[in-house]
């Protein structure tokens, strides 16, 4: 049957024109869109592209004058993006399975399983884990003892929660997301090349070990992830080491993110794909870590931290500071040496027009 566009805009808290009962099945871009669907069309620049399809009804930009593109009806969009998120949650269709488990999942008679919760097929639950209500345990999922998934969740199929993970109410993991693995911490018996080159910056040679063996430094702190978490596809939040590694409550991560032990990362982050962030870091509230960018362990980034694509963070960041580049600077500051390296080569070539051959400290050359 659809959804009626009246629905639909009240489902977006916005207002909508001409006629609320007609009814779509799906959004579709405008140039693919049919008769049933709903058209998304929510900036002037796809006004042309309204044309070239068979829409009946679409989002559009505030102030849209609708009826000049054959509409029988509109939905108006003040801010498109935060339309899209609440479109798209109310279209997703995904068949919820039947609370139970699976007869081919391997469940300890000491976990607690709420009753309407579902486990899929061949997932393995450990001695004493508990699952909250209404949390969706896709297939081949593996807890270990002493794990807890509050109420609401869905863990993805592939999910691997290690032993003293404890996660929050309505957690989302995506497939083959790891939380709870080991950390990479490990030690020599005496200070390693890396300790030296810290105290040294990197001054002289390095000199082989006498002893170059690392010896690990396990686990023990688990992970502890807020409330309304969402993780996504192959990413990892390691173990901490004594206590726990903690993600905070609405924080959001990206496919092939890696936290790493002891790592506090605020609440209302979000974490791009690639990302990294190092052994004992901290991150404050609402962060937003680029693709690809990194932040060294140890230091602390403050509250609203934008970091900025393939940035990588060497020290502490002040609070509400857009950081870019490698090592990352000020944005502002950043672009400025851009563009000044930008310019150096015609720089170069005025000065050698002006004064002839730039002199060389080579006497060879």
């Amino acid at each position: 049957m659809g959804h009626s566009i009246r629905d639909i805009a009240a489902a977006l808290g916005v207002p909508f024109h001409g006629d609320g009962s007609l009814r779509i099945r799906r959004a579709a871009e405008p140039t693919d869109a049919g008769p049933d669907d709903l058209a998304l069309a929510m900036s002037p620049r796809y006004a042309s592209a309204l044309g070239e399809g068979q829409a009946r009804a679409a989002i559009l930009w505030p102030g849209a004058d609708w009826q000049t593109f054959g509409l029988s009806a509109a939905i108006e969009a003040p801010r498109a993006r935060l339309a899209l998120a609440q479109l798209t949650g109310a279209l997703r269709d995904l068949p919820a399975p039947p609370p139970g488990i699976d007869p081919t999942a391997q469940v300890d008679p000491s976990a607690s399983i709420a009753a309407d919760a579902s486990v899929g097929p061949f997932c393995v639950i450990g001695a004493g884990v508990v699952i909250g209500a209404g949390t969706r345990i896709d297939s081949h999922v593996t807890i270990a003892a002493g794990a807890s998934i509050g109420a609401q969740g869905h863990l993805g199929a592939g999910v691997r929660i290690g032993q003293g993970v404890h996660i929050g109410a309505r957690a989302v993991l995506h497939p083959n997301v790891v939380l709870g693995a080991d950390g990479f911490s490990f030690v020599t018996s005496e200070p390693s090349n890396v300790e030296r080159a810290r105290e040294t910056l990197g001054k002289g040679s390095v000199q082989p070990l006498a002893d170059p063996a690392w010896h690990k430094i396990h686990s023990l702190g688990g992970v502890e992830i807020g409330d309304d978490v969402e993780i996504g596809a192959n990413s990892t939040v390691d173990a901490g080491t004594i206590r726990a590694t903690r993600v905070g409550d609405g924080t959001k991560i990206d496919n092939l993110v890696q936290v790493g032990h002891n790592v506090i990362v605020g609440r209302h982050c979000l974490l791009c794909a690639q990302a990294a962030v190092a052994g004992s870091a901290v991150i404050g509230d609402r962060v937003v870590l680029g693709g690809k960018s990194g932040v060294a362990d140890n230091i602390t980034l403050g509250d609203d931290v934008v970091l900025g694509g393939a940035a990588i963070a060497l020290s502490n960041v002040p609070a509400g500071r857009v950081m870019m580049g490698y090592p990352a600077t000020r944005m502002d500051l950043h672009i400025e040496s851009y563009k000044a390296l930008r310019r150096l080569p015609r720089l170069l070539r005025d000065l050698v027009a002006r004064q002839g051959r730039v002199p060389n400290d080579d006497p060879n050359d």
